[in-house]
């Protein structure tokens, strides 16, 4: 049994896993790690499934041709060597990854701004974290996160700002659901979408694209209104411009003449206090928000209500709110809020990012960012001597590097000659991932390392180097509460795959600098980090682990979790020169208009699936819940575009076009529409949601805008739909539509196209059954192997019914079915329905459940109890309180 950290987002929950075979692992929830207690979600649950040598790359490769690591690392080095040779040190570029460890993360950024000399690293937590960092450091001085996980179970009202926490964050959302029943706690939900998560929220807050700064201003102007500001830490502890108030609520204006003040409405203010010599104050600041922010006044007066009951709040804030061009905006309109009204450094209150990635926050503090040195330090000179001393640095890089949009911009025009690519996929996750691939194209020299020998990226690399998976890495990562936990191995590498702060090592030895990159055990290069955190520690930074720079390698394999800077790292007072905190001044982003793309399309993630699908897309029982990416758009939309439920839409911007599988939902609204970020190339031929933003960053940190992207739909009508179940994967050319997605036993891949079918390129050879229908354009494959087993069935129409799936793959893992049966597509004894799979953790469909509640479960705990639905990681328990609520219905509407 192996204590160890799980692979997927940035709650950081601890696993205890059992090695099973040589490629098998039985995986539960760590009950003793202090950020899940036992909890796992559904991709934590079946990381099991994801630990094969399927797709794998295994020893290195120059172009298609195998290499020895003498080869591939002369090669890289060489090129590397020469590129600053002729072009200069900025001439190289590497992009970096949270699914890197920090001490493979500490190993990049060291080599590369420390002995190569430029600060051209930069790492693809620029996508989903960038605003919050900048948030921090405008507010705090510093990027310190000020909670801990513990301030949900102490909050009295929680806002989810930009996060389907349930889908996304499943054991925190558990967290939560744990204190409103325990404590009462209230939940409040602001997002554009009404998600799962705000489905179950005791108020939803349907707030505009980027409408975030408006709201967050309107409320801390209401709170200053009602005299809910805590003037007391204000004064001491917290910097207030001379202009921030007039400019937080510029509709409150002198008038005309030198008269009193007057509020929206032209009521009269005190002049003294600022606060209303009338009623009605509420209604004015919400008729300004319902304009900026899109939110009916009378729902904004119910959120500031909230607002001023509860003082223990904590507001939780994600991807919905940083990938904008606004970001940090938002982020500091909500640190604004905490900081002003004293909300902050004590139990259940203050402002929360939580992050994406496993190692994020680790890539933060070794300075995977371009725009910091390493450990939270930038680039002063007092900073720059320090670190250049402390690495025996001989070219310290002099200034910031290129953030992720600029640096692949760079690689595009040629500034950039060689590039390297660590443990990520910039040809799908990049915004206008089209531009991207160009310039991957361009560049004279790309290097890959990673753990799929096929990936988006990987087709445009010169050299790829195998790099270790999850389950076979051993290091460190830190959680979104500032927790430092273990990944530890589980296997022994597999083929020549090395760790990357290895492979980094053995580069920079080539490169003449070995004796500084001399080490021999990830427990060296965390000693080395620890101790320079003391660098930060001693220029009044909060990041200090320097209790740790001489743990031996022993305490190293032992360390039990721990949590940086406490629960509460700002209470005795902010990394600023002043020792206070900062409002800062922050005005609502104007809206977006495009005649040409009228709709706003927002990128969104699934449950069950994990950015670019690499790992969750091998898990058969991930794939259950959402096997294609579906474009979500309202029924007025739907019906104004001509789409239909389940047909298919071309989705078009300024940068690109994807086609998807539509699905028309109400939880839409009307203008906007959204797809998911997950699908790629090698799972698509259409599904790549980043063809469509555009190149737009915030200004302050660089992050992308993938949340309010300017669109357009289509409606596609191809001649022919199918599918196939088959052994082997398929990746036909030159149709409409494909898309696949993993089942027992071999894959499900959907089709579309016109003319002309070529099954040679859809089915394996072997011996056919087969059944035409001419009249109706029917037609239906059964291909057997040698052993009579099913490899392989089509189903095709032109104008009928396919019929379903479930039952048809299910066959290929093991199924006994007649070929005349497999023709039919259904088993001469009939099948129980069991609907769509709500709960993936336990089997649960949509037809189990309704069933349990014809017999008395009209709970979803009660639910739980009869089907176990619900009863591990929780993220379907909204899907189950939706399903009973239409239950429920249905039953008022027979009783009528």
């Amino acid at each position: 049994m192996i204590n160890t950290t799980c692979a997927y987002c940035g709650v950081g929950c601890g696993i205890t896993a059992t090695v099973t075979g040589p490629r098998s692992v039985q995986i539960k929830g760590d009950a003793e790690h202090p950020a899940n207690h036992g909890r796992l979600c559904s991709k934590g649950t079946h990381l099991g499934e994801t630990v094969s040598l399927e797709g794998r790359l295994l020893h290195p490769m120059i172009g298609d041709n195998r290499a020895t690591w003498d080869q591939a690392l002369d090669l890289v080095a060489g090129r590397m060597r020469d590129c600053i040779a002729e072009h200069g040190p900025d001439s190289v570029a590497f992009y970096v990854s949270g699914q890197l460890l920090t001490e493979d993360y500490y190993a990049a950024n060291k080599l590369m701004k420390g002995f190569v000399g430029s600060a051209n690293i930069d790492t693809n937590s620029r996508l989903c974290m960038a605003s919050a960092v900048a948030a921090h450091n405008r507010a705090f001085g510093e990027d310190v996160v000020p909670c801990s996980y513990e301030d949900l179970e102490e909050a009295d009202l929680i806002l989810l700002v930009g996060s389907n926490t349930a889908w996304c964050h499943p054991v925190i959302w558990q967290r939560i659901e744990a204190a409103r029943e325990k404590r009462g706690t209230r939940l409040v939900v602001i997002d554009p979408r009404r998600t799962e998560t705000a489905e179950q929220a005791d108020l939803y807050v349907p707030v505009a694209p980027d409408g975030d700064v408006a709201l967050f201003n309107a409320l801390l102007a209401e709170m200053r209104e009602r005299g809910l500001l805590d003037e007391g830490y204000l004064a001491e502890r917290v910097e207030v411009d001379a202009g921030f108030w007039s400019e937080l609520a510029p509709y409150r204006r002198p008038r005309a003449g030198g008269g009193p003040a007057t509020c929206g409405t032209g009521q009269r203010v005190d002049q003294e206090s600022g606060a209303p010599a009338c009623a009605g104050a509420t209604a004015s600041f919400a008729a300004e928000l319902a304009r900026q922010a899109g939110i009916p006044a009378a729902t904004f007066t119910q959120l500031a209500d909230l607002v001023a009951a509860h003082p223990r709040t904590v507001t939780l804030f994600s991807q919905g709110a940083n990938q904008s061009v606004c970001g940090t905006d938002k982020g500091n309109a909500i640190i604004n809020l905490h900081l002003a009204t004293g909300r902050i450094n004590r139990p259940g209150a203050g402002p929360f990012s939580i992050t994406g990635q496993p190692n994020a926050m680790g890539g933060r503090e070794v300075g995977g960012l371009a725009n910091m040195l390493a450990c939270h330090l930038g680039f002063t000179n007092d900073e720059r001597d320090a670190v250049a001393r402390f690495w025996q640095a001989p070219n310290i890089c002099t200034g910031p590097g290129l953030k992720a949009v600029d640096l692949f911009r760079a690689v595009h025009d040629g500034r950039i000659k060689f590039l390297w690519v660590m443990a990520t996929n910039p040809a799908v996750s990049m915004p206008d991932s089209g531009f991207v691939r160009e310039a991957l194209a361009r560049c004279p020299t790309v290097v890959v390392s990673d753990v799929i020998a096929d990936t988006d990226t990987g087709r445009f690399a010169h050299i790829r180097l195998p790099a270790l998976a999850w389950g076979e890495k051993d290091g460190t990562v830190t959680n979104s509460e500032r927790r430092v936990s273990r990944q530890r191995a589980l296997f022994a590498p597999p083929g020549e795959a090395r760790a990357d702060w290895r492979i980094v090592a053995q580069v920079a030895e080539r490169l003449g600098w070995g004796e500084h990159f001399a080490w021999d055990h990830p427990a060296g290069v965390f000693r080395e980090f620890a101790a320079m955190t003391g660098l930060a520690a001693e220029r009044g930074k909060v990041l200090d682990l320097t209790a740790l720079a001489n743990l031996d390698d022993a305490a190293y394999e032992t360390m039990a979790p721990f949590q940086w800077g406490g629960a509460y790292p700002l209470a005795h007072g902010y990394p600023t020169p002043s020792g206070k905190a900062r409002l800062v001044s922050v005005a609502p982003a104007e809206p977006h208009t495009d005649s040409a793309y009228p709709l706003r399309l927002n990128t969104v993630r699934y449950r069950d699936q994990w950015h670019t699908m690499t790992r969750t897309g091998l898990s058969p029982t991930l794939s259950q819940h959402r096997p294609e990416a579906l474009l979500e758009v309202h029924p007025q939309d739907a019906l104004a575009q001509g789409l239909s439920d389940g047909g298919l839409a071309r989705v078009e911007s300024a940068s690109g076009a994807s086609v998807f599988r539509v699905r028309v939902t109400a939880t839409q609204r009307p203008g906007e529409i959204c797809v998911p970020m997950h699908w790629t190339d090698a799972m698509a031929c259409g599904a790549r949601a980043n063809r469509l933003p555009g190149q737009g960053t915030d200004p302050i940190s660089g992050q992308p805008g993938f949340k309010n992207a300017a669109a357009r739909v289509q409606p596609v009508k191809p001649e022919w739909r199918a599918f196939v179940a088959s052994r082997e994967a398929i990746a036909p050319a030159g149709l409409l539509y494909w898309s696949r997605s993993r089942i027992p036993g071999g894959w499900l891949t959907e089709l579309a196209g016109e003319g002309a079918v070529d099954l040679g390129a859809l089915l394996p050879a072997g011996e056919r059954v087969e059944v035409v229908d001419v009249a109706r354009g029917m037609r239906r494959i059964v291909v057997q192997g040698g052993d009579g087993s099913l490899a392989a069935a089509l189903y095709l129409t032109r104008s009928g019914d396919l019929p379903r799936r479930d039952w048809i793959a299910a066959q290929l893992g093991g199924g006994e079915a007649h070929p005349v049966e497999l023709l039919a597509g259904r088993p001469s004894t009939p099948m129980v329905e069991r609907g769509a799979i709500v709960c993936v953790c336990h089997g649960v469909g949509e037809k189990d459940i309704a069933a349990a509640f014809e017999v008395g479960a009209a709970t979803v705990a009660a639910i739980g109890a009869a089907t176990c639905a619900g009863t591990n990681c929780g993220s379907c328990r909204p899907a189950i309180a939706r399903l009973l609520e239409a239950c429920n219905a249905r039953e008022r509407e027979a009783a009528e």
